[in-house]
């Protein structure tokens, strides 16, 4: 369904985070747009440690100093063995800007994950994440973020429009406001 979405677009690149998750969600989008992913380690999903592949309950058992921490006030400089929150915002600043850079003038399409998505919006508005996460980003779902005049403008987050039920649309609750 995302690459239906996506078949129409003319798009100058695609790029992917060399996970396979990634990987394999970025396979149909080749075939709709006609371009090789290319496999970028900088698109990544941060490096949790030894919290990696843990459930909640788990790290409250295991790391109960970390996480009481973590609840207060998330960082993922609490994480033991982590990645670290500088390293993080480093790593995906340099991919934003390494994509940018190729293509100042076109669309490109980065197969990525939550938490990189979450860094590059912060990013655009000048605040570091921390690893507080306050935007929603679903699987599959599609974020925009274009450069206009010479700034990063957020377009779209958590566009999932393509994934959605047409005969449900008229049920979903409306935003809060």
């Amino acid at each position: 369904m995302l690459a239906r979405r996506l078949s129409g677009r003319r798009v100058e690149a695609l790029y992917a985070s060399d996970l396979k998750r990634a990987m394999q969600t970025a396979s149909p989008i080749e075939n709709a747009t006609g371009l090789r992913a290319q496999p970028m380690t900088d698109l990544r999903e941060v490096f949790l440690g030894e919290w990696e592949g843990l459930t909640t309950e788990e790290l409250v058992e295991r790391y109960p100093d970390a996480w009481a921490k973590w609840t207060v006030e998330p960082s993922w400089d609490l994480v033991p063995g982590g990645e670290g929150g500088d390293a993080f915002e480093a790593r995906v600043g340099s991919a934003v800007d390494a994509m940018l850079g190729r293509h100042p003038h076109g669309d490109a399409i980065a197969v990525t994950h939550g938490g990189v998505i979450q860094v590059a919006l912060h990013r655009v508005v000048g605040r570091p994440s921390r690893g507080l996460f306050p935007f929603r980003i679903s699987n599959a779902s599609i974020t925009v973020i274009e450069k206009r005049e010479g700034r990063l403008v957020i377009a779209g987050v958590n566009d999932v429009g393509h994934l959605e039920d047409p005969s449900q649309a008229a049920h979903r609750r409306p935003i809060a406001g």
